[in-house]
């Protein structure tokens, strides 16, 4: 091209060279050029750093490309939406709701959302290329399961990874391929998607494998995963489903007290006969109701299905202070008889059992943009009683390492001479109670209080260490560690060095890390509550230690549970085994919350923080992202 160029120019014109005038002027003209080149250069610099280059050329997010993505254009594998045999709404209730329908709380005009989520700086290349590497890994394990599920567990509930079949666990409805919906939309994986919207579309939610259906898996999994399905790709046939299931479980509070039933018995409300409310259940199995119905009455405008949550709510805040513990319920409550009783109990946890109630608190407070005032004492009060009486500081080799707590139960001992209950802590935890330092994170943002934040950070921080403390780098499903003295009830970082003569003095299972008394159960069952912690730690606060600690414990899971001859993750027996000295054995399971809730966490953790905001979406328990609603 440059002899081209040349050709095409005049002869005669190389006269000039001889002269010395344009001689000079030439000179002086590139002198000065080079002087607008810095210049131009240096205000380039200068209009990067102050991100002129941002403002100027936006990068488009992250979510707008996934969306555009996953949402554009005709679905990869067509599909016929099938109503289910039998409509739950048109079938006469045995105890109809002889009130009007509680309204879903307006917030007040002008009422700006919190900021839940910490705001990051842009990232180095360096640091992105370390990212989207990890990502990948993820996704890339994502893959495998799901692919696994769909080779050997298509529509069943569950996959087992080391006999290669599948199982129906929860109704038989593929709770794995509806639990994992928004997982496959948020990994961008469009055909697998659409193939699984095909596959709900097909569900008859009036043929079930079994005729009691448990309320509470049925909630979280299954109306949990098709409604965050349908904020996320708008497709109809999601919401459409939603309702079926959704009106199935409204049918659950066919009760004389219009309380929920435990398991919903489906020949009852087939034959009209309305539900038997069982004489005691678990706090959690109710109180973990309220987030998926209040979602389902936004998006349908339909009250009746928040209204059922919303009497039970009531009954929880006129309660809460009455309990032997103030701020918490038993481990076990009664919705049975004439007068529910939800204050007699003498067992208080935040793991197993009750979980999941403390959870939706201040989640649903968030959803409904914090205008039912009952929702926030809810939440504060539970938040403080916790903090007053079930953390303890465990005492840690390393003492000056980390400043961690653990969430232990306390069991009331009421006295009825001295008018004086005896708490009594035990130190037992388990890894379902690791969820709860999301929680209080996400609470200090959303109240403001700073408190919740760092206790947050202090009970993620435990959960941490007891993953790296075993040498598969996982942390047990039930264990014991040694509290400070006296009686591990300070939270102060400084009170608590490690004491070998108590240490050696504490009667304690052998072949443990020194600080762990006992692992009464040794089994990791691809359990998301610690990543979960760990992912709202990260994207709230944005401290590099959460983004680190992700990336740890996603290597030593994926080491452990990967079965490379069918692409499932399996359960792991044992994590206390050294990996080095002897193969770790497995279990032939893979429950549905391993792609939806697990890896989906690990995923989000390594994404841009604008993928499912924190600012923009409520998480259900199983991690399901509910739209939040901008009013």
């Amino acid at each position: 091209m440059a002899d081209a160029m040349f050709k095409d120019k005049p002869q005669g014109t190389s006269r000039l060279r001889t002269l010395p005038r344009p001689h000079a002027t030439i000179s002086w003209i590139g002198k000065r050029s080079e002087r607008l080149l810095v210049a131009f250069t240096l205000s380039l610099v200068v209009f990067y750093i102050v991100g002129g280059f941002e403002r100027a050329f936006p990068v488009v997010p992250e979510s707008v490309r996934l969306e555009r993505h996953m949402n554009t254009g005709q679905a990869l594998y067509p599909y016929a939406a099938v109503k289910s045999s039998i409509e739950w709404s048109k079938l006469k209730p045995r105890y109809p709701n002889k009130q009007s329908p509680t309204q879903l709380p307006a917030t007040q005009p002008g009422t700006a959302h919190p900021p839940i989520q910490h705001r990051f700086k842009r990232e180095s290349g360096h640091d992105r290329k370390r990212r989207d590497a990890r990502r990948r890994a993820v996704r890339d394990l994502t893959i495998k399961s799901w692919s696994a599920y769909r080779k050997y567990a298509w529509k069943k509930d569950a996959l087992l990874p080391l006999s290669a079949t599948g199982k129906d666990q929860f109704s038989g409805w593929a709770a794995t391929l509806v639990d994992s919906l928004d997982t496959l939309w948020i990994m961008g994986l469009r055909e697998e998607f659409d193939e699984a919207v095909a596959a709900v579309a097909e569900i008859d939610f009036a043929n079930s494998s079994s005729p009691m259906i448990n309320i509470f898996e049925t909630n979280i999994r299954y109306l949990g995963g098709l409604l965050a399905a349908y904020d996320l790709s708008k497709r109809d046939v999601l919401l459409q489903k939603a309702i079926e299931l959704g009106d199935l479980i409204h049918a659950g509070f066919d009760t004389p007290t219009r309380m929920p039933v435990d398991n919903i018995d489906l020949l009852a409300i087939k034959s009209g006969e309305g539900q038997m409310i069982e004489p005691q259940v678990v706090s959690a199995s109710p109180g973990t109701l309220s987030l998926e119905l209040t979602h389902l009455s936004q998006l349908t405008g339909d009250p009746k299905y928040y209204s059922a949550i919303a009497r039970l709510n009531a009954l929880f805040s006129v309660s809460q202070n009455q309990t032997l513990l103030p701020g918490l319920f038993p481990m076990y409550i009664s919705l049975w008889g004439p007068k529910p009783d939800v204050i007699s109990g003498t067992r208080f946890t935040l793991g197993g059992g009750a979980d999941s109630m403390y959870e939706y608190f201040p989640k649903l407070s968030q959803l409904l943009n914090n205008a039912a005032p009952s929702l926030v004492s809810l939440s504060h009060n539970f938040l403080s009683s916790a903090s007053a009486n079930l953390f303890y500081r465990p005492m840690i080799p390393d003492s000056s390492a980390n400043d961690i707590m653990i969430s232990g139960t306390a069991n009331i001992h009421p006295s009825p001479d001295t008018k004086t209950n005896s708490v009594q802590l035990s130190p037992e935890t388990e890894h379902l109670t690791c969820f709860i330092g999301g929680t209080y994170a996400l609470a200090g943002r959303l109240f403001s209080t700073a408190e919740y934040l760092e206790t947050g950070s202090r009970l993620t921080r435990g959960c941490v260490h007891m993953y790296k403390s075993f040498p598969t780098g996982l942390m047990p499903e039930r264990l014991t560690m040694l509290p400070c003295p006296p009686g591990g009830s300070s939270h102060a970082a400084e009170s608590c060095q490690w004491n070998q003569t108590l240490w050696d003095a504490t009667e304690k299972q052998q072949g443990l890390p020194r600080g762990f008394v006992s692992a009464t159960d040794r089994r990791y069952i691809l359990r998301p509550e610690a990543i979960e912690s760990v992912f709202y730690m990260w994207r709230i606060t944005g401290e590099p230690e959460w983004e680190a600690a992700a990336w740890d414990m996603f290597l030593a899971v994926a080491n452990a549970v990967f079965v490379k001859e069918t692409g499932g993750g399996a359960s792991v027996k044992d994590v206390t085994v050294d990996p080095s000295k002897e193969d770790v054995e497995r279990s032939d399971e893979m429950e549905s919350f391993w792609i939806a809730e697990t890896l989906k966490y690990f995923y989000l953790a390594f994404s841009p923080p604008d993928l499912i905001s924190l600012d923009k979406y409520v998480l259900n328990t199983e991690a399901h992202p509910f739209l939040r609603p901008e009013r």
